[in-house]
């Protein structure tokens, strides 16, 4: 088959397009023949050998990627016949292989695509689409909410940005730079601000003077000044979601802190959602698992795709770090 190898730690370029061996289902796996596979920020930093929520690769060379659709092609042993020739997507865990053109899994992480729904859109919901609703589970969003959503051009904030307005919310998305803040309108958001701008924070605190209100909700996953404006926007109640700190370069952006002071005298709150608190709170990977890829199929979220040839996997690379994409990115073979 073909894949995308990496055989030492380094830049993008590292990622090599070129022939391996066909991976071998063992008992309780399948094999699946993949039709999209999914990019994540997270890979580059594990192509940099930097760990984060997973580790970085033990051995070299190794095949990045965690999330993957296609048809399941090939059992291993005892594994359910039934799942011969469906589609499937799933979310791979700590063991990679997902940029290749066959990868194997164990059958009990796969979810069968629903009709109507294309590989593509089934990978963007298996990762970025559980973990939205998995963010989401820690507001309560309805008309009278003003949410604030940053990087709203991406994967996550584009089904945010879905979410809050299905839901009555006035919605207010960032992004950088024209074309992106044109696709955060064009989404559903009340308003759409290049926080690229100097001047972006008052721009927005002016779209709520007109409307009266102060904003209920910041979906933070940008911190630093991008983030600390937002939070300032906050009336009193609000509520600081925060689920990264991407900052303005790739690896090095800073989460925000606040003094329990600072909250009490604002009347906010701020809350990291990532992680075990997560799952608890939304029922476990699973469960969002099921639930995102339902949404999707009723088209009540639509993830926004971009995607790359499979061969050019280091292209990919490159534009996530140079923040040069919009939605989900996903790799075609």
């Amino acid at each position: 088959m073909r894949a995308i190898r990496l055989h030492s730690f380094g830049p993008a370029d590292h990622l090599v397009h070129e022939w391996t061996e066909d991976p071998v289902p063992g008992p309780g796996q399948v094999r699946i023949a993949v039709a999209a596979a999914g990019v994540h920020l997270l890979d580059t930093a594990l192509r940099e050998g930097l760990s984060g929520p997973y580790p970085a690769p033990a051995e070299l060379p190794t095949i990045p990627g965690r999330e993957v659709a296609g048809t399941v092609e090939s059992l291993g042993e005892g594994t359910d016949p039934g799942w011969l020739g469906k589609r499937v997507v799933a979310h791979i865990g700590m063991v990679p292989g997902g940029y290749a053109e066959l990868t194997v899994t164990e059958a009990d992480k796969l979810h069968e695509i629903p009709p109507g729904l294309d590989e593509a859109a089934a990978v963007a919901m298996i990762g970025t689409g559980r973990t939205t609703l998995g963010i989401l589970a820690f507001t309560d969003l309805g008309p009278d909410s003003v949410a604030i959503v940053p990087a709203a051009a991406g994967g996550i904030g584009t089904l945010l940005v879905q979410y809050a307005k299905n839901a009555g919310a006035t919605v207010i998305g960032l992004a950088g730079g024209p074309a992106k803040v044109a696709a955060v309108r064009a989404n559903g958001a009340d308003l759409a601000a290049d926080y690229t701008l100097p001047d972006w924070p008052q721009q927005v605190g002016a779209y709520l003077d007109t409307i009266g209100r102060r904003a209920t909700v910041v979906y933070d996953s940008v911190g630093g000044a991008t983030g600390r404006a937002a939070v300032d926007l906050l009336g009193p109640g609000g509520q600081h979601i925060v689920f990264g700190w991407s900052g303005e370069g790739l690896h090095d952006g800073q989460p925000l802190t606040f003094t329990d002071q600072e909250l009490s005298e604002r009347g906010i709150t701020s809350e990291g959602v990532l992680g075990p608190v997560m799952l608890r709170k939304a029922g476990g990977l699973r469960a969002l698992e099921t639930r995102a890829l339902a949404e999707a199929a009723a088209g009540r979220l639509r993830p926004a795709v971009q995607r790359f040839p499979l061969a050019e996997a280091a292209a990919a690379h490159r534009a996530l770090e140079n923040r040069a994409t919009m939605g989900k990115v996903v790799l075609i073979p």
